[in-house]
């Protein structure tokens, strides 16, 4: 085990505190082949950042508000198999609302839907693609959320689940978890994530008197 402290917590949504990744494949696949590009590789793209940038990428010249729009009412639509990952709602429920919030690249309206989805708690303030100018990897999304949440973002801790995130929370000057339910280790380690774990379950807080105190349960 190891032990860590922080001021608080910045969680990334989805492959960290909950598993939608067949929902957004199945959008983002119909999507790529409707516009007749490689699917596997659109949905590679797509994950982890806005999906606005995606859209952005393939469709250069389309309407791209029209576009985002279209694949948010389908990812809202689409909730089958979108399920907390283990250990999200242990964890969150143990920690006071004012240490921890949420920086995702969805939307707000479709992290809305999927937090109450899956029964976590709704952070009072969180971050969504609708918050900032610049996406993962860019650092403003998690110097945003500390800042929300009232400390430097070098004394809070990341959890992120891909390379962009990972590189995001350290771009900020945060400390970084990176959980293997998306990317392989190797993918993460380059990344610079300062920890590699399986999810919230290996987490365990300590205390939270002052600052967080966290056991990390790291694989052999």
């Amino acid at each position: 085990m190891k032990e860590i402290s922080c001021a608080a917590l910045l969680f990334d949504l989805d492959g960290v505190l909950i598993n939608s990744t067949p929902a957004v494949a199945r959008v983002w696949w119909r999507w790529a082949v409707e516009h007749g590009f490689n699917p596997e590789e659109v949905v590679t793209r797509a994950h982890g950042r806005p999906s606005l940038a995606t859209v952005r990428e393939y469709l250069p010249n389309a309407d791209h508000e029209a576009e985002n729009l279209e694949i948010e009412r389908r990812e809202i639509e689409d909730l089958e198999g979108v399920v907390p990952l283990p250990g999200a709602l242990d964890l969150l429920s143990r920690l006071s609302e004012d240490r921890w919030t949420i920086v995702t690249s969805c939307t707000r309206p479709l992290a809305e839907v999927r937090i109450k989805a899956t029964g976590l708690p709704l952070p009072q303030k969180m971050i969504t693609s609708d918050d900032i100018q610049h996406g993962k990897p860019h650092p403003e999304p998690y110097l945003k959320g500390a800042s929300v949440l009232g400390f430097p973002a070098e004394e809070c801790v990341v959890l992120e689940d891909v390379p962009a995130g990972v590189r995001a929370g350290k771009s900020a000057g945060a400390r970084v978890i990176a959980f293997t339910t998306t990317v392989k280790a190797t993918g993460l380690k380059e990344a610079g994530a300062d920890w590699i774990m399986n999810s919230c379950a290996d987490i365990r807080l300590l205390d939270r008197m002052k600052d967080l105190r966290l056991a990390l349960r790291l694989p052999r």
